[in-house]
C-alpha cells in the first residue's frame, strides 16, 4: 500500500482518495481533496495559504530541521529484507516517537515564550484606557450616586395572575 502526499498540502493520501492532475510535460500533481485541486488551478502559492504545512514551516509554526523526521522520509529504492535490522527497527521506533515528541514540546514552549509578556501588556493598556470604568466596591458603598437607582414597581395582584395566564 503506498501512501502519497498531497502537492499542495503535504497531507497523506490514501489509495483510492484524492485527485491525479498530469501536466503536459508528464509532471503529476496529487491533490487529497478538491480544495487543495482548486488552489491549485487558481495559481495560489501554497506557502501563502495559511492552513497549509509549507506556510506553517517557512513561518515557524512546525519544526524543520529534525533528524527524527529523516526516519518518514519517502525511499523509492526497495531495501533487502534483514531480520536483524527489521527487529532492531522495531524496538527503536518507541524511542525515536519519545524522543519527537519532547522535541515538539520544546519547540511549541520556546514559541509561545513571548507569548504571556504580550497577553500582559495588552490588558495593562486596556486597564490603563479604561480605568474610568473601574470602580472599587468600597467607593460605591461610599457615594451611592455611582450606583444605578433601585426602582420599586407595585404590581396588582390582577395584573400577575394576568402575566401568569399569558405564559402558559
Amino acid at each position: 500500500m503506498r501512501l502519497e502526499k498531497c502537492w499542495f498540502c503535504s497531507s497523506t493520501i490514501y489509495p483510492g482518495h484524492g485527485i491525479q492532475f498530469v501536466r503536459n510535460d508528464a509532471k503529476i500533481f496529487r491533490f487529497c481533496r478538491s480544495k487543495c485541486h482548486k488552489n491549485f488551478k487558481m495559481k495560489r502559492n501554497p506557502r501563502k495559504v495559511k492552513w497549509t504545512k509549507a506556510y506553517r514551516r517557512v513561518h515557524g509554526k512546525d519544526m524543520t530541521q529534525d533528524s527524527t523526521f529523516e526516519f518518514e522520509r519517502k525511499r523509492n529504492r526497495p531495501e533487502r529484507y534483514d531480520r536483524n535490522l527489521a527487529e532492531n527497527v522495531l524496538k527503536v521506533i518507541p524511542k525515536i516517537d519519545k524522543i519527537r515528541v519532547s522535541r515538539e514540546e520544546r519547540h511549541h514552549k520556546n514559541r509561545m515564550k513571548g507569548k504571556k509578556e504580550k497577553l500582559l501588556k495588552e490588558a495593562v493598556k486596556e486597564l490603563e484606557q479604561g480605568i474610568s470604568l473601574v470602580k472599587a466596591p468600597s467607593v460605591l458603598q461610599q457615594d451611592p450616586s455611582l450606583t444605578l437607582p433601585k426602582i420599586k414597581v407595585k404590581v396588582s395582584q390582577q395584573q400577575s395572575e394576568e402575566n401568569h395566564a399569558m405564559e402558559e
